[in-house]
């Protein structure tokens, strides 16, 4: 996909160029290493093996021109997705923000719940899922609103890179080993009606909710305001190491699932705790018994990365959201957008907890809940952010060129169809 530079391409561009310039991709990819990969993608290759590999890829293909807005646009245009939400019409605005405040809880009390359920390996059974959640948004809330979000930027880059490494040698240890399944073990087919409550959860958050596009857009705008060296080849750069490394590790945790789990008999715990015992084990049991609490640490600080994210992203969008509303339809940055951040944070987390306490630590439940309505809003996200770029704002030389238009409606369509789909095995096969 040939891309737009604005700078000349002899500029030379070191190493430590780039690593000053990654932010916003790796948080996004921090929010995106979560429920969709530790938990989804490792039920996917526990399940059904090697079969669903394809539709991953397929996935995030299918989204990456969407995803790949967020910078594109904000680039563009020197303005965020929800402003440009706005100049296509008052009324998507307040779509946009009424389906990310149902996903902005739903999400929220998902990644705390599983972050709650890790921190349980450390404390024991002296606390239920539910109070170690409660721990995780508190703290996550504390780590906010005391100003250490900077910190989080600069350090995301090394959790991810654990967790990476971490995975990566446990998928290639595990792959010399060879699967735990039997010679005569005949995988079950997902390619059944029986299967599309599954495929449409995994898809969800593989690699994360479309919305997220407008958390990329936020954060690199403000980015973009700190460091005014910052060009169109830096953002991409940025968000493409991110949104590569997702997807790997999308794949990674598949083969886990695949070569370890399935076929072994041994079914996924539905509880917190339990999952997140299983989830552990795996590693040891190819690395070796002494990374256990390696492992639990790595995945601790992810999931606590990528609750601090949901929190810090969601929050800060809304926000935008809430001033936009305040000015005339269509109009531009206005410089404070994060007006009623900490507030929505704060709201965030109460109500995100009232959620955990409803399902009560039934952790997968609570996950797939967060998942199937990502899909089913991915297709007005998708459509959305395909229509900012046609906006007389945005240059030529920024706008998707023929192949991305064609994979855009690809994606879109196929959103559409899967949706269909989704609401037909809903009604009559659920």
């Amino acid at each position: 996909m040939a891309e737009v530079v604005e700078v000349a391409k002899s500029e030379s561009r070191s190493i430590s160029h780039y690593m000053q310039v990654l932010g916003p991709g790796i948080l996004g990819a921090a929010a995106a290493i979560g429920g969709s990969h530790l938990v989804a993608s490792t039920q996917a290759g526990a399940r059904f093996g090697w079969q669903l590999i394809g539709l991953i890829l397929l996935v995030n293909l299918l989204k990456y021109p969407f995803f790949q807005i967020g910078a594109r646009y904000t680039m563009a245009a020197d303005e965020t997705l929800i402003q440009g939400y706005d100049r296509i019409g008052r009324g998507y605005l307040y779509l946009f923000t009424t389906l990310n405040l149902a996903a902005s809880v739903i999400s929220a009390a998902g990644v705390a719940m599983l972050c709650g359920s890790i921190l349980g390996l450390f404390i024991g059974d002296t606390l239920s899922v539910t109070q170690l959640s409660m721990i995780v948004l508190a703290g996550s809330l504390v780590f906010l609103f005391t100003g250490h979000y900077k910190t989080l930027d600069k350090v995301t880059k090394w959790i991810i890179m654990g967790l990476a490494v971490a995975t990566l040698s446990a998928v290639f240890i595990a792959f010399n080993k060879g699967g735990v399944a039997p010679p005569e073990f005949v995988s079950p087919s997902p390619w059944n009606l029986a299967s599309v409550g599954f495929l449409v959860a995994l898809m969800g958050w593989m690699p994360a909710p479309i919305e997220l596009s407008s958390w990329n857009s936020v954060w690199l705008r403000q980015k973009k305001a700190l460091n005014k060296n910052l060009d169109y080849k830096d953002a991409l750069v940025d968000f493409n190491v991110g949104y590569i490394t997702s997807t790997l590790l999308a794949l990674a945790f598949v083969a886990l699932g695949a070569l370890v789990l399935h076929g072994s008999g041994v079914s996924l715990a539905t509880s917190g705790i339990g999952f997140a015992h299983q989830l552990v084990d795996v590693y040891a049991s190819v690395i070796g018994d002494w990374s256990r609490w390696l492992i639990a640490l790595i995945a601790f600080l992810c999931m606590f990365s990528t609750t601090v994210t949901v929190l810090d992203g969601y929050s800060r969008a809304l926000s935008e959201c809430l001033v936009q509303f305040k000015q005339p339809q269509g109009s531009g940055p206005t410089g404070s957008g994060s007006r009623y951040t900490y507030p929505l944070m704060l709201a965030m987390g109460v109500i995100s907890a009232f959620i955990i306490m409803f399902f009560k630590g039934a952790l997968l439940a609570m996950l797939e809940l967060a998942m199937i309505s990502a899909f089913i809003s991915a297709l007005v996200f998708a459509w959305l952010n395909y229509r900012l770029m046609k906006l007389p704002l945005v240059p030529e030389r920024y706008r998707l060129g023929r192949g991305m238009v064609i994979l855009s409606w690809a994606g879109i369509l196929f959103f559409a169809g899967f949706n269909l789909l989704f609401g037909y095995w809903y009604v009559f096969v659920k």
